[in-house]
């Protein structure tokens, strides 16, 4: 896709990358969290040991965005500290039109990228991208330059986690831009989870 810029995110970014993630993601328990919340998860990865990449294209339309963190154990561990009044704020609505969410809610907030068996090395928490972008090869750009920007970070060893279950496309995907398969796990609410990971090749 032409005329197209990637850089890292910025504040000004993040309201329009909530927006993104919720239209890209809509059955997701964080977009039914609503933007007020994704607000605040993608203006955490503005910080030190973050790894981001935003695309927009030559009209400055957001095209797609991917955020992850270095050490997300630390990482997850000090924004619950910092901001868990502004993530409990902003889950209040649907707290009280579902109150069986508490459970999965208090999961969300005390969440530190931890799977079972977790691969080590940087966690990449999150990549979308628009109903325009899609087909484009947007995506793949988006992920081959934060992984590049890892390595130049210095770091080595990087995974992710995506559904196993009717997302043929996404799994293929990631194959496709050299993440390797490694290992699969169900969530608490049964959510059939694949886990992948990537380390850099200096050759």
């Amino acid at each position: 896709m032409s005329g197209v810029t990637y850089r890292p995110l910025a504040r000004e970014d993040v309201r329009e990358a909530a927006r993104l993630h919720r239209l890209a993601f809509p059955g997701f328990f964080l977009s039914q969290l609503g933007e007020g919340f994704l607000r605040e998860f993608y203006a955490a990865f503005l910080g030190p040991g973050s790894v981001t990449v935003v695309a927009r294209d030559d009209s400055g339309a957001l095209l797609g965005v991917v955020v992850g963190h270095v050490a997300p154990d630390g990482f997850f561990r000090r924004l619950l500290v910092r901001r868990w009044y502004a993530f409990a704020f902003q889950s209040l609505r649907l707290v009280v039109r579902q109150p069986r969410v508490v459970p999965r809610l208090f999961r969300a907030l005390t969440y530190r990228g931890q799977v079972p068996d977790q691969p080590r090395g940087a966690l990449l928490s999150s990549i979308c991208t628009s109903e325009e972008a899609r087909g484009t090869g947007v995506g793949r750009e988006l992920i081959d330059r934060w992984t590049r920007e890892l390595a130049a970070s210095g770091g080595t060893d990087a995974f992710l986690t995506t559904d196993a279950t009717d997302n043929d496309a996404v799994n293929a995907f990631y194959v496709r831009a050299g993440w390797r398969p490694a290992g699969s796990f169900t969530t608490p609410e049964g959510r059939s989870m694949n886990t992948y990971t990537w380390q850099d090749d200096p050759a």
